[in-house]
């Protein structure tokens, strides 16, 4: 069996407003939760509960997942900034560096 190779590179990843469609998405599945809570009975009778309950897993599946784009956004943001200044970056890693290793040097030294 021959081994399966692409024809062409897959196309760059599409970017786009990432939190603000993912909070967009989460306050929707909420909204659906709420207006489907009137009619717990009507769901629970005929067996339709678990659209009730899917909703509420999907706002809380999308507040961890406006928590991960933020996270991810931040990165991205961090990473593009240093790839600019990086000796900006050296100086950080120095400082943050110097200040592990000199200790409190507030209090004064008594012998």
């Amino acid at each position: 069996m021959a081994k399966w190779t692409p024809e062409h590179e897959a196309p760059e990843p599409l970017e786009g407003p990432v939190v603000a469609t993912v909070t967009g998405g989460t306050i929707l599945w909420f909204v659906l939760f709420l207006a489907q809570l009137p009619f717990y009975g009507w769901f629970d009778d005929h067996g339709y509960l678990w659209w009730l309950w899917t909703c509420l897993a999907g706002a809380g599946l999308g507040l961890y997942g406006i928590w991960f784009v933020r996270k991810r956004e931040a990165a991205i943001k961090r990473d593009a900034e240093n790839a600019e200044n990086p000796e900006k970056t050296e100086k950080a890693e120095q400082t943050e560096n110097a200040e592990k290793t000199s200790g409190d040097l507030s209090e004064p030294v008594t012998d």
